[in-house]
């Protein structure tokens, strides 16, 4: 199953797990984002194409974190004494798909996360006779 939808001036193909970049939001990691532009919605056999989009589908995204690019651009003319660089920084938004919604359908509710119970650690012996070893060269007691 996969779906294509657009944001800003950007189309994206994505399947459920996948992790896209997008230009920049202000958003926390772990903030949900919800896309209602789904342009193409194919499962194995129902295709539904937009004109121009699916009429109640979306797709459900998790902000993953923000990235961002340095890009620097330089000018060189050679003999002439000219040379210019400048510098650039492209941020992003890095979201992990999570589901691909129809008309209709509701996002599955995630079970609240489990914290496993501490077990009491026992106490690391620190000699041999600890351990029940026999002693080293010897033969073991009897």
């Amino acid at each position: 199953m996969f779906a294509v939808f657009e944001d800003g001036s950007h189309q994206y193909r994505v399947q459920e797990g996948d992790v896209v970049e997008l230009d920049f939001r202000a958003a926390d990691a772990g903030a949900r984002l919800e896309f209602g532009r789904v342009l193409l919605y194919q499962n194995a056999d129902d295709l539904r194409l937009g004109q121009p989009v699916v009429e109640g589908a979306r797709v459900l995204g998790e902000v993953v974190e923000q990235t961002s690019i340095k890009l620097y651009i330089q000018h060189f003319r050679r003999r002439k004494n000219y040379r210019r660089l400048r510098g650039h920084r492209q941020h992003y938004t890095r979201i992990q798909i999570r589901n691909i919604l129809l008309p209709g359908q509701e996002p599955p509710v995630a079970p609240p996360p489990v914290a496993a119970p501490a077990e009491p650690s026992a106490p690391m012996p620190q000699s041999s006779a600890e351990i029940n070893l026999p002693p080293a060269g010897g033969t073991p007691p009897a």
